[in-house]
């Protein structure tokens, strides 16, 4: 209901505007402060002050003067507030929005008729997936579901690095040492077994003799070269060992769950000769020099002053080149290319768009998002094994095994006997406690670095994970005890009290939230949102009876718990949360 009345303010304040003689093109629509009883706000009057000769508050009271409120169904008054003008809902507002929250798929906005592809992890095939990179898939995956909920037709990928210079030391690793040589893995699964032979690689390469370097090397560059020039059995090679690592990761990522619909491989682009037509055209660009023994881009002109290397002296492409034609492929296959990338990729973006642009390619259709790392503080044990890190595996275990503690010392033997069995202990735990991971990092704004705290992160009292999952299940224990759903004679109007008022707000506005994140492609609000909306529920939840309520209330009241149930379900799918039915 919050995009509709937002729609009536729009073409009823134009035609306001347009009958003051004031131009209509910016009309100031806001959300206003909490404190205020409107749904809607404008401070169209700061800006026309100057045109009318007259202060903002006296435009402000023009404006409701002439604004036909009976012209619209969902504003009850229009009150100027000083300089501002404010609009109040209407008893109508209210009961259409219970009646929308009814259905399950409420916050889903209507076709968009366009095509996006989002982009999104891509971490090389070298091993398991680790901590500082897991807010990619995490901010990705949420991502993709905001664009669906929000009418788009999502393709989610996952760009597959099998053409650079590591994966030719992994395959040559993986091909030079046996199993006697490397230590045990770390965790029983096929890229932990895997990485064995890729750090063994690279201490031979760093620390090896120089005969045995200088071998390995051109054994290397061999690889290296039979990618290139499409050498069929390189690619058998390079693709079993590729393909048997991402196996693993995707095992990992689908823990969170983070799923994909294709994974996009880099030598795709070699063997159809994309890599090459593009290397050819940016040679005979105005932009093109040959320096260093490579050819690259003069990008002064994108106030770029770092140049941008496309193809090495032996005739090679890179990563950036492969990756161009791999962009240009997706501008051919999608209305819009999202792509999910580490700040450390900045530059690599620019340069990017530059050179497409260099190529003739509107960019205007490509977004890059960029998120900061993901940090632990310091001290914080946690599994680190020696020459690993901390990997994402070993926080989801860690995530799910603090949870099931935190869920068991809430509950006592009667609880535990009479609602919650060993296995309903263990699903909680888990949904809360790799809830608590994804919440925690979806919830900050992407471009700022983050420290992941526990206690923060699982704290059942604040505004986390657990915090909003609580409405859930509350709002389910509601329904359960209800034993049914309410009557379709329910009567919205009875819900007039101020905490029942102000949880249908939070309602109202959760399609327009999804809009909002999906324009600006910014998951994080939907996180925000989540935690306003668990505040006016608990206060509707502690001062609200539902089921000891009268007859009339009661099947209101159900009615608006359904609503609000519906609603955190879904704000909570887009964030890729679980929503348990009991904690």
């Amino acid at each position: 209901m919050f995009l509709a009345m937002r729609g009536e303010v729009e073409a009823e304040l134009e035609g306001t505007l347009s009958a003051l003689g004031f131009p209509t093109d910016d009309r100031g629509i806001e959300q206003p402060p909490d404190d205020v009883d409107a749904v809607l706000a404008s401070s169209v009057a700061f800006r026309l002050a100057g045109e009318a000769g007259a202060p903002p508050p006296k435009v402000a009271g023009d404006i409701v003067a002439e604004f036909d409120v009976d012209a619209c169904q969902y504003i009850e008054t229009v009150e100027a507030n000083g300089p501002y003008v404010n609009f109040l809902p209407s008893d109508a507002y209210f009961s259409d929005t219970v009646e929308a929250g009814q259905d399950e798929e409420y916050g889903a906005l209507p076709d968009q008729e366009t095509s996006v592809v989002v982009e999104h992890t891509s971490a090389n095939p070298t091993g398991p997936v680790h901590v500082g990179r897991a807010r990619n898939p995490i901010v990705g995956d949420a991502l993709a579901n905001l664009l669906e909920y929000a009418g788009y037709d999502v393709d989610r990928h996952y760009y597959v690095n099998d053409a650079g210079r590591q994966m030719a030391v992994f395959t040559w690793a993986y091909e030079t040492f046996d199993e006697d040589e490397l230590p045990d893995p770390e965790r029983d699964r096929i890229e932990y077994d895997m990485v064995r032979y890729y750090r063994k690689g690279n201490t031979v390469l760093e620390e090896g003799e120089e005969e045995t370097v200088e071998a390995a090397e051109a054994e290397i560059q061999s690889i290296m070269q039979g990618l290139e020039s499409g050498d069929e059995e390189t690619y058998e090679r390079v693709g079993e060992v590729v393909d048997s690592v991402l196996g693993g990761m995707r095992e990992c990522l689908g823990r969170l769950p983070a799923e994909f619909d294709e994974f996009v491989k880099e030598t795709r682009f070699i063997r159809d000769g994309s890599t090459e037509d593009i290397a050819t055209e940016l040679k005979e660009s105005e932009y093109a020099v040959y320096e260093d023994d490579a050819w690259q881009l003069e990008l002064t002109e994108w106030d770029i002053d770092k140049k941008f290397v496309f193809l090495r002296s032996d005739g090679t492409s890179l990563y950036t080149t492969r990756d161009l034609a791999h962009h240009e492929w997706k501008f051919q296959q999608y209305d819009e290319a999202v792509t999910v990338l580490g700040e450390g990729h900045g530059l690599q973006s620019q340069q990017l768009r530059a050179a497409l642009e260099i190529l003739g390619n509107d960019t205007e259709m490509l977004d890059q998002v960029l998120y900061g790392w993901v940090n632990l503080p310091g001290g914080e044990s946690m599994s680190t094994r020696e020459g690993t890190g901390i990997m994402l595996d070993d926080l989801l275990d860690e995530a799910i095994e603090r949870a099931r503690n935190e869920v068991e010392t809430r509950l006592d033997d009667r609880i535990r006997q009479d609602d919650l069995t060993e296995a309903d202990i263990e699903r909680i735990a888990r949904q809360v406690g790799i809830g608590a991971v994804r919440y925690d990092i979806v919830a900050k704004q992407p471009t700022k670095a983050i420290t992941f705290e526990w206690d923060r992160a699982l704290d059942f009292e604040a505004q986390s994970a657990p915090y909003v999952q609580y409405v859930h299940a509350r709002a389910c224990g509601i329904l359960d005890e209800a034993d049914g759903t309410p009557t379709a004679e329910r009567d919205a109007t009875l819900l007039d009290s101020a905490p029942e008022r102000d949880l249908l707000r939070e309602i109202a506005r959760f399609p327009a939230v999804i809009e909002e994140g999906a324009i600006e492609r910014t998951p994080h609000i939907v996180a925000t949102y989540t935690r306003d909306f668990a505040e006016a529920f608990n206060a509707f939840y502690r001062e609200c009876p539902v089921v000891d309520a009268p007859e009339d209330v009661r099947d209101a009241r159900l009615a608006l718990v359904v609503a609000a149930r519906n609603t955190i379900a879904n704000a909570l799918d887009v964030l890729g949360v679980d929503a348990p039915e009991s904690m």
